[in-house]
């Protein structure tokens, strides 16, 4: 069982093995998020987060998925170069994955355990979940899809210190 973010591995949207551990120290923001969704403007803001707190180690990582409303039927290509287009996003997007049921990526099945929403759920809800992962590798918390990323603020700014 992973103990820590760091442990798993994925793929960038252009299908390049990544490992996060290349992101040990750091403190992630991970991002499940969707193009054609009524969440989708939090793009911008979380490309704000971004450019405000990379230079502390604060890495954005978003993760396309289509399980909600089909909200991002398009190719890998497509949904990178939407979000570059239309929100000047420049963190890292990884290739589209699932987030819950048999076929959940084994990092948002780690995410969900570790940090259950409202009642325990371990599901996630819907697009543009987040994840606050501290410079440890370890789940800080978890925000709701309405929470907008500005309002995130405070919590990167207590996890860059610890």
């Amino acid at each position: 069982m992973s103990t820590t973010a760091y442990e798993f591995d994925t793929h960038s949207i252009d299908g390049q093995p990544v490992a996060l551990k290349q992101y040990a120290g750091k403190v992630l923001l991970v991002v499940n998020t969707a193009s054609a969704c009524g969440f989708t403007p939090q793009l911008g803001g979380l490309q704000q987060l971004h450019e405000k707190y990379q230079d502390r180690g604060l890495v954005v990582v978003g993760f396309p998925c289509n399980q909600f409303g089909s909200q991002d039927p398009g190719s890998n290509a497509e949904i990178g170069q939407f979000c570059e287009r239309n929100y000047g996003v420049t963190f890292p997007m990884m290739a589209k994955v699932d987030v819950n049921g048999a076929k959940a990526d084994p990092l948002f099945k780690w995410l969900t355990a570790e940090a259950p929403g409202l009642l325990g759920t371990k599901a996630i809800k819907w697009n543009f979940t987040k994840f606050l992962v501290g410079k440890d590798g370890r789940v800080v918390k978890r925000y709701a899809p309405q929470e907008p990323p500005e309002s995130l603020s405070r919590d990167i700014e207590a996890a860059l210190a610890a």
